[in-house]
C-alpha cells in the first residue's frame, strides 16, 4: 500500500501564528471603521458563521438542535460565546487595541478558576499566582485614577470610555472562559460543527434584536467600510479555521503559548497604522498577562503529557 506521507514539522503552530494575525487584521479593520456599532459588526460576524458551518451540518448528518440532554448546554454556549464577541468588538472600538487584545488573553486564568468551581478541577497554588500576575497586568493597564493619579496617558478619548472598554473586555473575556468550561463538560459528544451553529444563531438573534432595540441598525456611508465589514466577517472566519485545523494536528499546549502572537501583531499593527505607541504601562501589563497565559498552559501541556504516559504505562 501507500505509505501515509509523513505530516510536516511545525504546521500547526505556522497555522496559530496565521489564526492570530487574520484575528489581529479582523480587530484592526473594526478601529478603522467609522459609525458602526460593534454589534452590527457582530452580526455580520454570525451571518458568515451560519454560511460556513451549515454545508457542514448538512454533511456530517448532525441535526440543528443536537442531543436532548445537550441542547441545555449548547443555548448557553451561544448566549455566552456571542455576549463575548459583541462586548470584545465593543472593547476593541472604545480603548487602544493592543490594551484590549492583552486583556482577552487572561482567558486561561478565568478558564481555570471557573473549572475548578463548576467541574471540580485542581486549583493549585500555581494557577493562583498566575491568576495574580492576570490581574496585576489588567490594573496595568486600566490605569484607575485611585493609584496612578488622575493624569492618565495613553488612553483614547475619555477615561470614561478607557474604563467602559476594559470592564467590557474582562467581561467578554469571562464569558469566553465560561464556553470553554461548558465545551469541556460536553466533552466529544456533541459535534463542533453543532457548537459553532449554536454560537451564530443565537448570536445573530440577539444581536438583530438589540439592534432594533436600541436603534443602531445602519449600513456604512462609505463604500470602504462595507468592504471592511465583509472582510472582518472572512477574517474572522479564516482565523476560526485555521485556529480548528492547527488543534487537529498540534497540542493544545504549544498553541496556547503561540496565540500570545496576537498580543505582538496588535502592537505592530496599532503602531503602523494607527499612530499609537504602547506606554509602558501597557508593556508592563502585556508581560504579566502573557507571562500568565503562558504559565497555565504550560502546566496544563505537561499534566496532559504526564497523563498520557501513566495511561500508556
Amino acid at each position: 500500500g501507500t505509505k501515509k506521507r509523513a505530516a510536516c514539522p511545525g504546521l500547526g503552530l505556522f497555522y496559530t501564528i496565521l489564526s492570530a494575525f487574520l484575528f489581529s487584521l479582523a480587530s484592526l479593520l473594526l478601529k478603522i471603521i467609522e459609525d458602526v456599532h460593534s454589534v452590527e459588526v457582530s452580526a455580520f460576524r454570525c451571518v458568515f458563521q451560519m454560511a460556513f458551518v451549515l454545508p457542514g451540518l448538512i454533511y456530517y448528518k448532525t441535526g440543528f438542535l443536537g442531543p436532548k440532554g445537550k441542547r441545555i448546554f449548547l443555548f448557553f454556549r451561544g448566549v455566552l460565546g456571542s455576549t463575548a464577541m459583541v462586548l470584545l468588538y465593543y472593547a476593541y472600538q472604545v480603548m487602544p487595541l493592543a490594551d484590549a487584545t492583552v486583556i482577552t488573553f487572561t482567558s486561561p486564568v478565568f478558564t481555570s478558576l471557573l473549572a475548578w468551581i463548576f467541574l471540580k478541577e485542581k486549583y493549585s497554588l500555581w494557577d493562583l499566582l498566575f491568576t495574580l500576575f492576570a490581574v496585576t497586568g489588567v490594573i496595568l493597564i486600566a490605569r484607575p485614577p485611585f493609584l496612578f493619579g488622575s493624569r492618565v496617558s495613553g488612553i483614547e478619548g475619555s477615561y470614561s470610555d478607557h474604563l467602559k472598554g476594559t470592564i467590557a473586555a474582562i467581561a467578554s473575556t469571562v464569558s469566553a472562559a465560561s464556553t470553554f468550561v461548558i465545551l469541556r463538560k460536553m466533552g466529544k459528544s456533541v459535534h463542533y460543527f453543532l457548537s459553532i451553529w449554536y454560537y451564530a444563531v443565537i448570536g445573530l438573534i440577539g444581536c438583530v434584536v438589540a439592534l432594533f432595540v436600541l436603534n443602531e441598525w445602519r449600513l456604512p456611508h462609505c463604500g470602504r467600510d462595507r468592504v471592511f465589514l465583509i472582510l472582518i466577517g472572512l477574517l474572522g472566519l479564516g482565523g476560526q479555521i485555521y485556529l480548528t485545523k492547527a488543534l487537529q494536528i498540534e497540542k493544545a499546549g504549544p498553541v496556547s503559548i503561540m496565540r500570545t502572537m496576537d498580543v505582538v501583531f496588535a502592537f505592530i499593527l496599532q503602531a503602523l497604522f494607527l499612530n499609537q505607541l504602547p506606554t509602558w504601562w501597557t508593556v508592563g501589563g502585556a508581560l504579566c498577562v502573557v507571562a500568565s497565559s503562558t504559565g497555565t498552559a504550560i502546566r496544563k501541556w505537561r499534566h496532559s503529557v504526564k497523563k498520557a504516559k501513566q495511561r500508556e504505562i
